[in-house]
């Protein structure tokens, strides 16, 4: 089995160069104000630089009202992205290069589960959210919760999230865009940051794939 501190490493180090190009576009392009940035900045510092514990169990609901836990998925490679349907541009990005990474994969995508946890529960019901996800791959989960699971759930992952109104009435939602990889005994491996492409993917995860 591969040693998941070294493909830890392997993949920081592709979170750090990719994310010197995105951070202006992502840092704080709906920034809410400073204290919001300050946080986010510090957050992103703690994912890229490993500066903080990352990851931790939680448990969710899916589109078919099943609680499920990151435990049920061990004995499989698990990508864990969070975001929002109605996410404008990243979240769509991202999903489209998880999908295609399943879609390159062939047979071996049994190895591998894509989990999507939305921070919009409000909007993103469970029939939405399925529907959403089927449009990039049908084996996508998505799950949601009350907002203080949401929380718990992105706490534990160092992902920042927070509403930012709009003169219409409506809000996006700024947050940091991850995709995390979690190995088969369900330890934190690894992360990508927003818009690696799912060759770079399957590169640094080759090794973890039988």
């Amino acid at each position: 089995m591969l040693d998941a501190r070294r493909l830890g490493l392997g993949l920081l180090a592709a979170a750090v160069l990719g994310a010197a190009a995105g951070l202006g576009l992502y840092a704080w392009r709906h920034a809410s104000g400073v204290d919001d940035g300050l946080r986010k900045a510090r957050w992103m510092e703690d994912v890229m630089f490993g500066r903080a514990p990352i990851g931790g169990p939680f448990t969710l609901t899916d589109t078919k009202g099943q609680r499920r836990s990151l435990g049920d998925f061990r004995g499989r490679i698990v990508l864990l992205y969070f975001g929002y349907t109605s996410c404008p541009d990243v979240c769509p990005t991202d999903l489209m290069q998880i999908a295609a990474v399943l879609s390159q994969l062939g047979p071996r995508a049994e190895q591998v589960q894509a989990l999507f946890v939305t921070f919009d529960p409000e909007r993103d019901t469970p029939k939405h959210l399925d529907s959403y996800l089927k449009d990039f791959d049908p084996r996508l989960i998505g799950l949601t919760g009350t907002p203080e699971e949401i929380e718990t759930a992105a706490k534990l992952w160092r992902v920042y999230y927070a509403k930012v109104p709009m003169p219409d009435g409506n809000y996006l939602i700024d947050h940091t865009a991850y995709t995390f990889v979690i190995d088969e005994e369900g330890r934190y491996a690894g992360v990508f940051p927003p818009g690696t492409e799912a060759g770079r993917m399957l590169a640094l995860m080759g090794s973890m794939l039988r």
